[in-house]
């Protein structure tokens, strides 16, 4: 009310005033108030508008990645109820691993919610620096200038993620398989998305980058095979020791727990050696993945015992070849042939010292 006033009665209240600078000071400083008020209430609108807009975003990305989230929480849940309700039955529980189903599932979970939160939040962000009338490409540009440099200084940690990430999608191995690595065997232990864990034959866990992996060889998938040589003396009828394995494989065929771990009969594929005093018989099952070392064990133990009770006798061990120590070579120890050995050479001649002068007078 008082800055309202007529333009004569500030001049004069300003005049007035002691201390006072002028009329000229007071003017530019209504002014300026009045224009700081105009331009706060011409943008004002538009503010409301851009916070609005800003907070619809965060609103939006914020649900939609808990929706998302969610929805791929409740799938990989959904697997492995139904991957445990398929461990209860007879054919489930030869075909599946629920830990390595849970695993893979797990793994698979993980990613896909890291990509739909990196997705929805990083594209959230670019729309609020559009909304703030933020220019965005020097930010993309020197966004894609970090990145190549971390790609080139972090290579070997995106290939082991990446190669884990395709080797969980393939369905490569899983928890509980027997593989060759290249680099190591064993038992997986565990599958992560850049290391895989292998218990080895000894006892030792190895960790193995996924982006070292050139191959692998999965014994546990599809069936396995057992292979058992019987090396039996030549002097033997061979069609008595072929009834005999015959008849000990379908006797293991019919036992407990063979009769799963086996898929097909023990089958007697012939001789695959012959020598002079012996002969080797191939035997072949095709068993459960995993399940050939033990088929294995137990085979040639009921084909010993068939044999001894058949009167086959199999063919003794050879002795160790004992290495026989080479003879001295009695002229080793001789030294070469020498003209300086004879005093009558022109060599020896040579050496020989020459006598004084008045050695020679006399």
């Amino acid at each position: 009310m008082f800055w309202s006033a007529s333009p004569a009665a500030a001049a004069h209240l300003s005049a007035a005033t002691p201390g006072s600078s002028g009329p000229t000071s007071l003017d530019d400083a209504t002014d300026k108030a009045t224009n700081a008020a105009g331009w706060v209430q011409e943008n004002w609108g538009t503010w409301l508008t851009s916070g609005l807009q800003i907070l619809l975003i965060i609103v939006i990305a914020v649900v939609l990645r808990h929706v998302i989230r969610r929805t791929i929480t409740k799938l990989i849940e959904r697997m492995n109820r139904t991957v445990a309700a398929a461990q209860g039955t007879a054919l489930g529980g030869l075909l599946v691993n629920a830990e390595r189903r849970r695993q893979r599932s797990e793994a698979i979970g993980s990613v896909l919610r890291s990509v739909a939160s990196f997705v929805i939040m990083g594209t959230a962000a670019l729309t609020v620096l559009s909304v703030l009338k933020i220019n965005l490409a020097p930010l993309l540009a020197s966004a894609g200038v970090a990145g190549v440099a971390i790609g080139f200084g972090a290579r070997n940690l995106v290939t082991d993620f990446l190669s884990g990430v395709f080797m969980i999608l393939e369905d490569q191995y899983g928890v509980g398989d027997e593989i060759d690595a290249g680099v190591a065997t064993g038992t997986v232990i565990e599958v992560g998305l850049r290391v895989t864990k292998l218990r080895g034959p000894n006892g030792a866990i190895w960790y193995i980058r996924n982006g070292e992996v050139k191959r692998i060889g999965n014994l546990s998938q599809g069936w396995s095979t057992a292979a058992v040589d019987v090396v039996i003396a030549a002097d033997q009828d061979l069609e008595r020791a072929r009834g005999t394995i015959t008849a000990a494989g379908e006797e293991m065929s019919k036992a407990e727990p063979w009769n799963e771990q086996l898929w097909e009969g023990v089958e007697v594929l012939g001789l695959s050696e012959v020598h002079l005093d012996t002969v080797t018989i191939s035997v072949s099952a095709k068993t459960m993945p995993g399940k050939a070392p033990g088929v294995e064990r137990e085979l040639r133990w009921r084909i010993k015992r068939a044999l001894d009770a058949a009167g086959v006798h199999l063919a003794p061990r050879p002795a160790p070849e004992e290495e026989e120590e080479e003879a001295a070579d009695p002229t080793a120890g001789v030294a070469a042939p020498s003209a300086l050995n004879n005093p009558l050479s022109p060599q020896s001649l040579a050496t020989s010292p020459i006598a004084s002068p008045s050695k020679m007078g006399k």
